[in-house]
């Protein structure tokens, strides 16, 4: 018989878990439910930039996962047949408006290109040279490019995981649910029985194992980002994105559309309200690189909840004391670059077995829970 896997949450590491568990060998043998309450997913409100190798955090085990998870996405993009609306390597241009400062950080790609090929190549830009890749600035600065880094549609590549392990061994279904004080699922219709659950609920994590006696060291912080009408190059599609020093990040996609954000409101909450104040930072910035833009070229608004912890670090895995829970959170604002992997790793370790060393990625759970 079959074993029963639950997964609680339908975000970036939700869906992928599920992905994984019917397309990994072995995943047959495995019925998977998923169970997600539809509000204020981060995932579904991000559109984000694969690009991790230049980030200056000092946390290396947040960096190794990181760039595992860039590399994992490169793989997942294939495999699932992703269309290049969902992903697509358009490259990264990370800008510096002073020269040592950009020349610092061309040193530094050179060094960690040396441990991650799948960069890509590295070259130095001028403000010139920078315009002539992304047409639609027009206060271009001079950048570093890296060619392997994407952009990403975080709702389309959900719904992509999650349709394609539907036609395999997932039921997805729309709901809240809760945990009782013995880690039992229990829905509307009452408890239902499962070998083991993945909790992947972000800021909402707290509210699941409370009944268990336990408390995650995790926060909710509100995210905003705006859909701008640009003019259509021919280009678009394949424009760099841009991840300037002290703005937003400007993300072309194709047919016309332009991406600014994310705002980071960790005083909002759960709020999931578009604010006016946020709207205008965001184009603002966007301004500060292609000035002819205003308001009333913005199209869309999305908001949604990342989760945080103190020190910034994602954690997962088997939760200590419940061994058929498993667990993952505080992705924050990588979790469009880290989420696949994590997915991969918990999916691996339900059908295969064992108890995985993850140090190289994450610090001990015990960091977080108590």
């Amino acid at each position: 018989m079959n074993k029963k896997i639950a997964i609680i949450g339908g975000g970036i590491v939700g869906a992928s878990a599920a992905y994984y568990l019917s397309s990994l060998p072995g995943g047959d043998q495995f019925n998977v439910t998923l169970f997600d309450a539809g509000a204020g997913q981060a995932t579904k409100a991000a559109a984000g930039i694969i690009s991790p190798w230049l980030s200056k955090r000092r946390n290396q085990q947040w960096y190794q996962l990181a760039k595992d998870g860039a590399t994992t996405l490169m793989t997942l993009a294939r495999r699932a047949n992703l269309s290049t609306d969902i992903y697509h390597q358009t490259g990264t241009i990370i800008t510096r408006t002073n020269e040592k400062d950009l020349h610092d950080l061309f040193i530094l790609a050179q060094e960690r290109r040396q441990d991650a090929p799948d960069m890509g190549t590295v070259e130095r830009l001028t403000a010139a040279e920078v315009k002539e890749r992304i047409p639609l600035l027009t206060n271009p600065q001079p950048g570093i490019y890296i060619s392997g880094g994407a952009r990403i549609d975080g709702e389309a590549l959900v719904t992509t995981l999650l349709d394609q392990a539907q036609q395999v061994n997932l039921t997805v279904k729309r709901g809240k649910v809760s945990l009782d004080n013995q880690g039992n699922l229990i829905t509307a219709t009452g408890q239902q029985r499962f070998d083991e659950i993945i909790i992947a609920a972000g800021p909402w994590l707290n509210e699941l194992v409370e009944p268990l006696g336990i408390k995650v060291a995790v926060r909710p912080q509100k995210g905003q980002l705006i859909e701008l009408a640009v003019p259509d190059y021919g280009s678009q599609e394949n424009m760099p994105v841009l991840m300037p020093e002290g703005e937003r990040d400007f993300i072309p996609f194709g047919h016309g559309k332009l991406i600014v954000g994310a705002t980071h409101d960790d005083e909002a909450g759960f709020n999931l309200t578009a604010t006016p104040a946020a709207t205008q930072d965001l184009l603002n910035s966007a301004r500060q690189f292609a000035d002819y833009l205003t308001e009333g070229d913005i199209t869309r608004t999305k908001v949604g909840t990342r989760a945080y912890t103190p020190d910034f670090a994602p954690f997962f895995g088997r939760l200590k004391g419940h061994p058929k829970l498993l667990v993952a959170g505080g992705l924050g604002a990588s979790g469009l670059t880290t989420g696949p992997l994590i997915g991969r790793l918990l999916a691996g370790t339900i059908i295969y077995g064992g108890t995985p060393d993850w140090s190289n990625y994450e610090k001990p759970l015990t960091n977080y829970f108590s």
